[in-house]
């Protein structure tokens, strides 16, 4: 349930900023953030989460209780290009790339809650009856 995209021409910092903002969310929450968000990596992202999602079909999970687990976006390969400036001189700037990976987590239902008060009332009863006290 993971999908990695490599060589993302966009700086880390700028898709950390849609990372951060469909982490933890339901995969219905974070497809309608990411298509109708307006920045130039949600497309990409709206991508790789499909993938994600796909992947996990494929491995025989159930797409309903689906989250988004982690997104991490890292620094990837740098491309260093010269701009001319004046009097014959050159500067030099980076492309910095993105490596992004997402990971897809399932919820896991609560079934033991009765069980857990049936606990507390009889922990409840013998703390009572240590005190001496009656219910």
């Amino acid at each position: 349930m993971k999908a990695l995209l490599k060589n993302y021409h966009q700086s880390p910092r700028k898709v950390r900023l849609v990372a951060d903002m469909i982490r933890g969310k339901s995969i219905e929450d974070a497809r309608v953030k990411l298509a109708f968000l307006a920045k130039k990596s949600s497309p990409a992202m709206l991508k790789l989460l499909e993938s994600a999602i796909a992947n996990a079909r494929s491995s025989g999970k159930s797409a309903d209780g689906l989250f988004v687990k982690t997104v991490t976006v890292n620094k990837g390969a740098v491309s260093r290009r010269f701009m001319p400036k004046a009097r014959g001189r050159a500067a030099r700037y980076a492309k910095t790339m993105s490596i992004v990976a997402l990971e897809l987590g399932s919820v896991q239902k609560v079934e033991n809650s009765g069980q857990k008060t049936a606990k507390k009332a009889t922990a409840r009863k013998s703390e009572s009856q240590k005190l001496g006290t009656a219910n």
